[in-house]
C-alpha cells in the first residue's frame, strides 16, 4: 500500500506506550484514524494531538475483551470514514511472575486482548478488504514471541501466535491485494518495558539494550507501505540468533540464556511479587 494519504486506519492500544507514537506516524502520512483504548487513558490528548497533523480523527473506549465491543469498533469507524483500509493489532497486557503462582483470570485475559482480539478484529474487517482488494493489517508482537522468556509464559505464547497468525494471512490471502505484516520489537522505551522499568527499577540486559519508540512507529508505516513479511526493531542485530535457535534449538537456548533476559524477568517478577505482598 505504497500511499497512505487520505485511507484510515483503525488502532488499538491507541494512548498507552507505543500506540500514541504509531498514532503519530500514521497521521505524518495523511491517515485517517480511528482510535481505540480502554476508558480513562489518555484518548483526548491524543486526538488533539493528532488532529494537529491534519488527520481526522475518531476516539472510540472499548473493552477488547467483549466480542460486542469489536463489533462496534468497526461499525463505528465504517460510519465515520466509509472504510478501514489497515488494521493495526497493537493493544497488549503482560503479566511477569512465574508460572503457577499466576491467578486463572490472569491466562484468559492475557490470551485474550493480545491474540483473539487482534484474531477477531482481523476477521471482521477482512471481508471489505477483500471485496476491495486493497487492505493490510499489522500486529504487534514482541522478541519474547521468537525466545520465549521465562517468567513471560501466557505473554510469549500470544505474541508467538500472532507471528503465526500474521504467516497465515499472508499466504491464504496472497495475491488478493490483501496482506499483513507482524512487528517484533524488543525492549522499547515506552509501553510495557518502560513501566516494568518504572515499576521496578530493573533495567533491560546490555546485551539485548532498547529502543526508543519512535523506529517502533516508523516500523509500522514501513511495513505497510512496503508489504514486509516481519520487521524486528532492536539496537543490535538479533535475526542471527533466533536463526541460531531455530536450527540448533539447544544451542540457541543457551545462547538466549546468555543475553540475560531470563535474569532479567526473573528479577522483575521477584520485585513485582514484594510490591504485591507490601514488602
Amino acid at each position: 500500500m505504497k500511499d497512505l494519504s487520505g485511507k484510515t486506519a483503525l488502532l488499538t492500544g491507541a494512548s498507552g506506550g507505543l500506540g500514541r507514537y504509531i498514532a503519530s506516524a500514521l497521521a505524518e502520512r495523511g491517515m485517517n484514524l480511528s482510535l481505540a483504548a480502554y476508558p480513562g487513558e489518555g484518548l483526548e490528548s491524543l486526538k488533539d494531538t493528532v488532529t494537529q497533523k491534519g488527520g481526522r480523527v475518531l476516539i472510540l473506549v472499548a473493552n477488547l475483551r467483549h466480542g460486542s465491543e469489536l463489533r462496534r469498533l468497526v461499525e463505528q469507524t465504517n460510519q465515520e470514514f466509509g472504510r478501514i483500509d489497515v488494521l493495526v493489532n497493537n493493544a497488549g497486557l503482560e503479566y511477569t511472575a512465574a508460572y503457577h503462582e499466576l491467578a486463572e483470570e490472569n491466562i484468559p485475559d492475557i490470551i485474550g486482548v493480545n491474540l483473539e482480539a487482534p484474531m477477531l478484529l482481523t476477521r471482521l474487517v477482512l471481508p471489505a478488504m477483500l471485496e476491495r482488494r486493497c487492505g493490510h493489517i499489522v500486529n504487534m508482537s514482541s522478541l519474547a514471541g521468537k525466545s520465549g522468556p521465562a517468567f513471560q509464559e501466557p505473554y510469549a505464547a500470544t505474541k508467538a501466535g500472532l507471528i503465526a497468525f500474521t504467516a497465515s494471512l499472508r499466504a491464504t490471502y496472497r495475491g488478493t491485494g490483501v496482506s499483513a505484516s507482524v512487528i517484533c520489537p524488543g525492549f522499547v522505551e515506552a509501553g510495557i518495558y518502560a513501566k516494568l522499568k518504572r515499576d521496578t527499577g530493573c533495567a533491560a540486559p546490555a546485551l539485548l539494550g532498547t529502543s526508543p519508540p519512535e523506529p517502533v512507529a516508523r516500523a509500522v508505516v514501513r511495513a505497510i507501505e512496503h508489504d514486509l513479511p516481519e520487521v524486528i526493531v532492536n539496537p543490535l542485530p538479533v535475526r542471527p540468533l533466533f536463526a541460531t535457535a531455530t536450527l540448533f534449538p539447544r544451542v540457541g537456548e543457551f545462547l538466549i540464556r546468555q543475553t540475560g533476559a531470563h535474569k532479567f524477568f526473573g528479577r522483575v517478577a521477584e520485585a513485582l511479587k514484594s510490591r504485591r505482598r507490601g514488602g
